[in-house]
């Protein structure tokens, strides 16, 4: 059978091609030259290649090897966030080992686990398969879901089990919460500050709109708790606002963005009109205008029931229960595609998104193990 590079010159490799995508243009970049190179690697092992465009600097890429009914995906997203310029103590770009560590952008949040699902995958016999196994790359998870929401409009791909490789210290998540965030905007009349007959203040409307939120808060967490989240309660976070641009005019302009947390059962839609509904009741009569966008789609809330297959055998392979988390992933996509789903990778989220970004050397024999482990339960059995 043909071989790939070393494990660590994988992820090397991986790392070095920068991927950033981000909701702004001066950060966001390709992730076409890491598809090029995983289909490549999955070429040598015999995988079926498809690589899926999304747009002219961006595409998935599902490789299956082996046929039948059922199987496993192993699935990563293939970009990173923006770094720290400056906040480094190495090249972001280059892996460099300290500490048992790997440092690196993307060691952790997730580059890590593509090179992982490929060595597994090396350990086993293609010929003895009898469910395919696919390696799923996907891009934008870290901005707008692009990837995963053309997944879920191809319909495909479907097994019927799945594990997503984001950093979880290796302890299964059958649950997370879901993330919608909303900018609403009030226009109102500016006018001299000396004579308020001679304006509208929209931040005086949005006020009321603010206290509106926070008693809907309330509401919502009185109504929806789950005691598996570290935060057992859906959270509202009022994010960013402005309005106004000198203390003598009264404001005509006012915006608040927030951020919401909704729990598994909550539909982002339905919470979207209640916001907006009452928000727009805060400030009726009032003669002010009030309009409401997402500042992006959202991301579904996400479970897979405690006694599903999927999540016993992920408690016995690592040895903990399943847990829940408040960050959110692509397991709501593969779920509408039909898929079990867990969420489960070496390295901590609490490494993610910040300078310095590592994984931990002494996790990454055992995620070895555990992956090849469902690789033979689900796919060679």
């Amino acid at each position: 059978m043909p071989t790939l590079p070393t494990l660590t010159d994988m992820i090397r490799q991986l790392i070095a091609l920068p991927s950033i995508s981000a909701v702004s243009p001066k950060y966001d970049q390709s992730n076409l030259q890491v598809i090029s190179l995983l289909a490549d690697w999955c070429e040598t092992l015999g995988f079926h290649i498809e690589v899926q465009p999304i747009n002219e600097q961006k595409a998935n890429l599902i490789a299956t090897l082996g046929r039948g009914e059922g199987g496993l995906i192993l699935s990563g997203h293939t970009d990173t966030v923006p770094y720290d310029e400056g906040k480094w103590q190495t090249d972001p770009f280059k892996l460099t080992e300290s500490n048992h560590r790997f440092h690196g952008l993307g060691t952790a949040d997730m580059k890590s686990f593509l090179a992982l699902s490929l060595e597994a995958t090396q350990r086993i016999d293609p010929d003895k398969l009898t469910a395919p196994l696919i390696l799923l790359a996907t891009a934008d998870e870290e901005s707008s879901m692009s990837g995963a929401k053309a997944l879920v409009t191809a319909g495909k791909p479907s097994t019927r089990h799945a594990i997503i490789g984001e950093p979880t210290s290796m302890r299964p998540i059958r649950m997370h919460k879901g993330i919608l965030m909303e900018a609403i905007r009030i226009q109102g009349q500016s006018g001299h500050s000396s004579n308020p007959d001679l304006g509208n203040s929209a931040m005086e409307g949005m006020h009321l709109v603010m206290q509106a939120i926070l008693e809907w808060r309330v509401e919502l967490q009185k109504k929806h708790i789950n005691e598996a989240f570290a935060i057992p309660t859906p959270t509202i976070n009022l994010g960013h606002i402005h309005g106004g641009d000198n203390p003598n005019r009264i404001c005509a302009d006012c915006e608040l963005h927030i951020d919401l947390r909704p729990l598994p059962g909550m539909q982002i839609d339905e919470l979207r009109a209640e916001l907006k509904h009452r928000a727009t009741m805060a400030i009726k009569d009032r003669g002010l205008q009030i309009s409401t966008h997402p500042l992006f789609t959202g991301i579904p809330a996400m479970e897979t029931p405690a006694d599903a297959g999927l999540v016993k055998l992920a408690e016995q392979l690592t040895g903990y229960a399943s847990e829940a988390v408040a960050f959110g992933t692509e397991a709501p996509y593969l779920q509408q595609l039909g898929n079990e789903v867990i969420v489960l990778g070496p390295g901590s989220i609490d490494q993610a998104h910040q300078p310095n970004e590592f994984l931990p050397m002494d996790q990454i024999n055992p995620m070895l193990d555990i992956i090849e482990s469902f690789i033979h339960h689900y796919c060679l059995r």
